[in-house]
């Protein structure tokens, strides 16, 4: 893996190593997938303004997230189904993020679960991705299974009340293999065979509302993240009912297409939540400055999906820890060039709106 320097040479040794169906299911989006292209656009569309003669001579990327230190404002979002890129799957990752000194949101739809994780990696920092179901226990059952294995905070979805129709899985006609099931949700269920991914989507709750929200925060004492705001109205809203924070996010262009790059909700998004809670994002980052720029606008840290599952793809947990050393690699230089010492000290003075390409007739 020494040849591979930055995310795209770990995409494409992921992509040379993954059958068409599996690929396709992860790198996807729904409908023409223009928010899925848009999502990694949206962050070129900003620049960064650099300030000299600083007068640092070290840089470091540690920051606080929840009132927790991490190594590096880059956090493993949740992604489902990882035992089909490598067979550790998110114990793997789990491994690489321990290593890396950062956090893993582990999915509901994870093949492992929150305690077989746990206990595979006990010095691993652990966030619990939770999907609401119709049937309160449950999603009750789900989250004391977190709380039991020591998860820091749940990272509640909301921007699923129906799938979005990814036409790559219809075209490959792709499907989760026989036997390979959600555990955590069958142990909830009671249930002796493995659950298709559709029969747990139609167990979820599709009427989730702020109600529903409120009830989860006042039921727990561990902090709750509301992931898929795409508005101002919804960020106040969550931080209003309990949330401790939020992730703007657009389920990385998977649910419904042609939504505004995440890039371009962040700002209005921090501005409404105004120090309330805490802000994250997610979709289409790609490099360190992408991060730097996700700070400047006000973000605490960003979360990475497929990036990282390329990496454990292309090499197992060692390939996931080098592609989060590298875009920490990048967001250190990014900030040692912006004349930052740390993450802290980027602000949106630091970026700028890039100029519009000018067309000829």
């Amino acid at each position: 893996m020494d040849n591979l320097i930055n995310v795209a040479d770990f995409e494409q040794a992921a992509a040379e190593k993954l059958d068409a169906g599996v690929r396709g299911y992860f790198a996807g989006g729904a409908g023409d997938e223009v928010t899925l292209g848009e999502n990694v656009a949206a962050w070129r569309r900003w620049r960064l303004r650099p300030r000299m003669l600083a007068g640092h001579a070290q840089w470091r990327t540690a920051t606080e997230v929840l009132g927790a230190e991490v190594s590096m404002p880059i956090l493993v979002a949740p992604v489902a189904y990882q035992r089909l890129v490598d067979e550790e799957g998110e114990i793997g990752m789990a491994q690489a993020t321990a290593e890396a000194g950062t956090v893993m949101c582990l999915s509901t739809l994870a093949t492992t679960r929150p305690s077989e994780v746990a206990a595979a990696v006990p010095e691993g920092r652990r966030w619990f991705q939770l999907y609401c179901f119709k049937d309160e226990m449950v999603t009750r059952a789900l989250m004391d299974e977190a709380i039991d294995s020591g998860f820091e905070a749940l990272v509640v979805t909301v921007d699923a009340p129906r799938g979005g129709k990814r036409e790559r899985d219809l075209r490959t006609g792709f499907r989760i293999p026989e036997g390979l099931g959600v555990p955590s949700v069958e142990a909830a269920l009671g249930s002796e065979r493995a659950v298709t991914i559709e029969e747990t989507f139609g167990l979820m709750e599709p009427a989730l509302s702020w109600t529903h929200l409120e009830e989860l925060a006042s039921d727990t004492a561990l902090p709750i993240l509301v992931k898929g705001v795409l508005t101002a109205e919804d960020a106040a809203l969550a931080v209003e009912h309990g949330a401790a924070g939020i992730v703007v996010s657009n389920h990385g262009g998977r649910q419904l297409d042609c939504v505004q790059a995440t890039a371009d909700v962040l700002s209005e998004a921090v501005d409404a939540v105004e120090g309330r809670g805490a802000v994250l994002v997610d979709g289409g980052i790609r490099r360190g400055t992408d991060v730097a720029i996700a700070l400047a606008l006000g973000a605490d840290a960003v979360l990475v999906g497929r990036p990282v599952l390329w990496g454990l793809a292309a090499g197992g947990a060692e390939g996931a820890r080098r592609v989060l050393e590298l875009l920490r690699g990048e967001l250190e230089l990014a900030l040692s060039l912006c004349g930052c010492a740390s993450p802290a000290e980027l602000t949106r003075a630091h970026v700028i709106r890039a100029p519009a390409p000018v067309y000829s007739a």
